[in-house]
């Protein structure tokens, strides 16, 4: 044992000790004094933090338990921080990881300590010089009443209660400063007979609570402000937003309230309460960020509070609570030694106001005992206000019959299961709806509260933490966490099956806790089957379930006889959802003809829609019979059964495990489209895609499923780059194409006219991109001179023509195809072809002309009238004019070389003028053959 003495300057009304660091609060009449747990060494006499309530985090050296034995160490307190409040007098104070709670007579404040700050000393001189709030002489008779005030998070701050700091501490370096987080003020209404006793607040905790991921030495989740008057209890939270949780009413007069993770303990005069709590709904919350969503539930921390039990005892004067045990201080004394004490004072004060007036009317000559009106005057009390306002003095240790009393807390599930029982006579009958769930709500909580307790357990084993210092509880817990687990998860079945038969304003309530019961979807059908087969009927919660799980992607199926019943229970009770119902993955295994019946008879009802038709053709599928399947798809246009697709989607694609690309699979519908309907199959995955149904990735894996990637993977491309508008997927999808043209025309490169390939006849040949889709460039004419179309195969010259027709638009990023025409050789015309075009679409018509003139001067001169126009018109007489001049003076007689010098020349007579002419006039002896086109620009000029 090791005993600590602690010196103060004043004399000290109440001390609290934090739950989470050890630390200390001394309250004095006008300070508060706080005092950080440290722990010293002997040898070295260096000083260690445990943690301090600013920053309650700290390194995995600074994690030890405060109490354990180690060699040459020894507790310690050093004094760090002071506050002042000159206009307060604490009564009760309370401390928990930062946050300090002070109660007086009628107010509650509470405030939190931050670090990293400087505080002014002249702001603190100026505040410790202010004058105390103390009543003046001459308003001694007077009643001055604060009105009723609740102030909440920064609000709080606008409270009339100065609060000044001083940090005393000698090794703590970092500055401390408060914000206010709660403040609260109750007033009498001695109108209705209520005085400063009765209004008198107590029993005020803050309360830390732990979820599952933290351990016992870190900061809490969250924190939790409970406070109570005789009559009425309030419980706060403080983390994060700051609010009004709960309000207790109490049935009669209660003396004291002890405040736990799971339950409110109260004792009146006479009996032991437990009301419930909501801190686990409010813990529930800061842990998991599903809750309150489809995939998980909690019950609303603003649900009514209730009382659990009561337990009868005479004289019940104090309350505390250790782990599962309550003890209990009661006396058979009719009167409290407070209550003999306050009342002999009061007879005291009484008679010698008495004697005193009684003397100053014998004194001017007047005895009162012969006026009967002076007699009944000195017969009323003038018991002064500041009786009435005084504190309770402190309870007497006088007394006889005190007894001492240890009970029990019921266990978890044995509560839980008392509960379930009592909630029976609730199931059968929908009108008490709102008692079933708020019962089975309390059983859920108080289990989500008790599973917490254990998992901080295991948290405290993983630290190597010995379990012998644990709380009793923790080792029940312990125990029976698998017992629990299975509770909770049948309480949320329980839970489920409440608003699957509810209401329709909360039966979305049904599917997060069905899916946190683990029930498979079999077992939850078993649970809501009518009870009446000639009349069956679904609960509106129990259909919202069915509905969203037959939405999800899973690769769970159902068995035959699972898929016939929910087609029996949509044709019941929503025949509009029976066609998304069967749409959907799970119900693979449904009887085809059954269901096939069933449409057709809801098809007879409420007429003819697509999406009812496509349904049954994939009935028919998995009867195998095509003639009929056939007859159905030829209802309706392309289109309109495009429109079908986009509307249900999963009649084509099955995205199981979530939407994943791996995960993606064809139906038989689209493997028969893949051969029978390829064009209705790509329209349906571009509009699928273009209304955000599927990824192109996911399409991609499709196509490759069904062996169609070099087939109509590229007809979807093609058929994309038509309907896209977004420029990142339009770059994509070019580059792909691109990829797929040049592989094409090496992999075709060596087929005969006329020969069969095994290329995939495409869904649109190039005239019909080039007409109907803008990224597609009309073919420039020099292209039919330089590459004849009988030169190679059909397929082959189709995608000559599509790369050629994308250079030639403007679409096609050069950075992007750089990289594939440079793996493609030129020697070949087709190859040629595509450099020549990169080429010009660079803007290297110096380059270009060159080049053509070497392999292809027949195609010069259509290649000059397409591009040397405009800007470019010089390059005839200034490149193209010398070339010509060179190459036929050089070479033999050439007689294209001649042609297109003859044509050359004739453009550029009529562009230039006879001096400009005369200068382009080679000096070699050849004036004569020009001298004709000289003439021509002499005439052309002279007319202009």
């Amino acid at each position: 044992m090791e005993i600590i003495e602690i010196p103060l300057s004043e004399l000290p009304v109440a001390v609290a000790c934090c739950p989470v660091t050890g630390d200390l609060l001394v309250g004095c009449e006008k300070t508060l004094v706080l005092f950080t747990l440290r722990r010293q060494n002997h040898p070295n006499m260096t000083q260690q933090n445990i943690q301090t309530p600013l920053n309650t985090q700290q390194s995995s050296s600074q994690n030890q338990d405060p109490t354990s034995n180690q060699v040459g160490s020894f507790l310690d307190f050093e004094r760090s921080v002071i506050l002042h409040l000159p206009a307060t007098k604490p009564e009760q104070v309370a401390l928990c990881a930062g946050y300090i709670a002070i109660q007086a007579d009628l107010e509650v404040l509470v405030l939190k300590l931050e670090a990293d700050y400087k505080p002014n000393k002249l702001e603190l001189e100026e505040s410790l010089e202010k004058p105390v709030d103390d009543v003046a002489e001459d308003q001694a008779d007077f009643l001055i009443l604060p009105r009723d005030q609740e102030l909440l998070g920064e609000q709080a701050k606008d409270c009339d209660i100065p609060v000044t700091i001083e940090k005393t501490g000698l090794e703590d370096k970092g500055q401390n400063t408060f914000a206010y987080v709660l403040f609260r003020r109750f007033t009498p209404d001695y109108l209705q007979g209520f005085s400063v006793e009765e209004t008198r607040l107590h029993s005020l905790k803050l309360q830390p609570f732990f979820t599952s991921c933290q351990s016992l030495v870190e900061e809490p989740a969250c924190v939790f402000c409970f406070f109570s008057l005789p009559t009425t209890g309030y419980l706060y939270s403080l983390k994060g937003r700051v609010e009004l949780i709960s309000i207790y009413q109490y049935p009669e007069k209660v003396l004291e309230a002890v405040l736990t993770d799971d339950l409110l303990h109260v004792i009146t005069q006479n009996a032991l309460q437990c009301f419930t709590v909501r801190c686990a709904a409010v813990a529930a919350r800061f842990e998991d960020p599903y809750i309150d969503t489809t995939m998980k539930a909690c019950p609303p921390w603003s649900l009514e509070v209730c009382a659990f039990r009561m337990q009868l005892f005479i004289g019940l004067r104090s309350l505390r609570v250790c782990g599962c045990h309550v003890i209990l201080f009661s006396t058979a004394d009719t009167e409290t030694p407070e209550e003999t004490e306050r009342n002999a004072k009061r007879r005291g004060l009484i008679l010698k106001e008495h004697t005193m007036l009684t003397g100053i009317f014998l004194a001017v000559g007047i005895d009162p005992t012969t006026t009967p009106a002076l007699e009944s005057l000195l017969s009323r009390t003038f018991v002064s206000r500041k009786w009435t306002m005084s504190s309770p003095k402190v309870t007497s240790t006088v007394g006889h019959g005190w007894n001492l009393y240890v009970v029990d807390t019921v266990p978890p599930l044995t509560l839980y299961k008392e509960m379930v029982e009592y909630s029976q006579q609730y199931a059968q009958n929908n009108q008490h709806f709102q008692s079933l769930w708020h019962l089975l709500s309390e059983a859920h909580l108080l289990l989500r509260a008790a599973l917490l307790h254990s998992s901080q357990l295991q948290h405290y084993q993983s630290n190597g933490r010995p379990t012998e210092s644990l709380p009793e509880e923790h080792l029940v817990i312990k125990t029976d966490r698998l017992k629990m687990e299975e509770a909770f998860r049948e309480n949320c079945a329980q839970l489920g099956d409440c608003f699957s038969r509810g209401n329709q304003r909360h039966c979305h309530q049904a599917l997060p806790y069905y899916r946190m019961s683990g029930l498979s979807v079999t077992d939850i059908m078993a649970r809501n089957r009518p009870l009446s087969r000639t009349s069956p009927t679904y609960g509106p919660g129990f259909l919202f379930y069915l509905k969203h799980y037959l939405l999800e992607e899973t690769d769970q199926q159902l068995s035959q006889e699972a898929a016939d019943e929910v087609v029996d229970i949509f044709s019941q009770s929503e025949p509009s959802q029976l066609i998304n119902a069967c749409a959907s993955p799970t119900m693979t295994n449904v009887n085809p003809t059954r269901t096939l019946q069933i449409l057709q008879h809801l098809e007879d009802s409420v007429g003819v829609s697509v999406a009812m038709t496509i349904t049954m053709a994939t009935m028919l599928l998995r009867l195998d019979d095509l003639p009929q399947y056939t007859h159905l798809m030829e209802r309706h246009a392309e289109m309109v059964l495009v429109y079908g697709f986009i509307e249900e989607p999963r009649v084509l694609l099955h995205s199981g495990g979530g939407g994943q690309q791996t995960n993606i699979s064809a139906t038989a519908l689209t493997q028969q489209m893949a051969k029978s309907q390829p064009g209705l199959l790509v329209a349906a995955m571009v509009g699928l895609h273009e209304n955000n149904k599927f990824q192109l990735e996911q399409v991609d894996h499709m196509f490759e499923v069904l062996g169609c990637e070099n087939s109509l993977q590229v007809d979807f491309w093609e058929a994309m780059l038509m309907a896209s508008s977004q420029e990142p997927v339009i770059q994509e999808l070019l580059f792909r194409l691109s990829s797929i043209y040049i592989d094409r025309l090496m992999r075709t490169s060596t087929d005969k006219p006329g020969s069969a390939s095994l290329v995939h006849k495409s869904l649109k040949s190039a005239d019909d991109l080039i007409n109907s889709c803008s990224h597609y460039g009309a073919l420039y004419p020099w292209l039919t001179v330089l590459c004849p179309p009988q030169n190679n195969s059909l397929q082959h010259q189709e995608a000559l023509h599509k790369m050629q027709s994308l250079l030639c638009g403007t679409s096609l990023s050069l950075a992007s195809v750089m990289p594939l025409l440079e793996s493609l050789s030129d020697k070949t015309l087709w190859g040629f072809s595509l450099h020549l075009l990169f080429a010009t679409r660079k803007g290297q018509y110096g380059r270009s002309i060159e080049e053509l003139l070497d392999r292809c001067p027949q195609a010069i001169i259509a290649y000059a009238n397409h591009h040397l126009q405009d800007q470019y018109m010089d390059l005839w007489w200034q490149k193209l004019l010398p070339e010509l001049c060179n190459r036929t003076r050089s070479g033999p007689a050439n007689s294209i070389l001649l042609a297109a010098l003859k044509e050359t020349l004739i453009v550029v007579a009529m562009e230039t003028s006879p001096t400009k002419f005369l200068e382009l006039i080679p000096d070699d002896g050849t004036a004569s053959y020009f001298l004709p086109h000289l003439l021509t620009s002499s005439h052309k000029h002279l007319l202009s």
